[in-house]
């Protein structure tokens, strides 16, 4: 497909089995050129499910669903979804939403990574790398960890100080 004066982004397969980067955001009509960096062969192969609906299907191998892109794929072989090092895959995106895609040999070891496609691209309300946010579940467990901390820390010195030998001699 090309671009529609959108930009281009590139997003590279490693030999670590990723995705760098394994999340991007982009504007409608922007390109994306996935370039295999390393020597192991991978592919790019969108979640049937987890495109809009509306959306254009895209997968290396010019596959027009996931499940012919997964029965087709074939190492080496470039026509059956196969990105071998040093070549690459290009797909535009022109409709807004989110995008789920896999590397059909690498997906069960988390070779997996998403797209947004968004008005304004990258741009829209962004000044940097988001921050991670840490859930509930987290800082209820930090919480009650140190309570439990302080707790036995108190106590040992409590027991410490106060417990023990009061220098009570036997009768005898």
């Amino acid at each position: 497909m090309a671009a529609q004066d959108g930009e281009r982004q590139t997003i590279e397969m490693t030999d670590s089995l990723v995705f760098d980067p394994d999340s991007i955001t982009i504007a409608p009509g922007d390109t994306i050129d996935w370039v295999n960096v390393g020597g192991i062969g991978h592919s790019v192969t969108a979640y049937e499910d987890e495109i809009p609906e509306d959306a254009e299907y895209f997968a290396s191998g010019d596959f027009d669903a996931e499940g012919p892109a997964r029965n087709g794929y074939a190492v080496g072989n470039t026509a059956a979804g196969d990105i071998p090092g040093g070549e690459s895959f290009r797909h535009t995106f022109d409709v807004a939403g989110s995008y789920e895609y896999f590397c059909i040999p690498h997906e069960g070891v988390g070779m997996v990574a998403s797209i947004e496609v968004t008005p304004g691209g990258a741009q829209e309300g962004s000044d940097g790398p988001a921050i991670p946010t840490i859930p509930d579940a987290a800082w209820t467990l930090v919480v009650l960890t140190t309570v439990a901390l302080l707790t036995v820390t108190g106590l040992a010195y409590i027991f410490l100080k106060y417990g023990g030998d009061y220098g009570l001699e036997e009768e005898g």
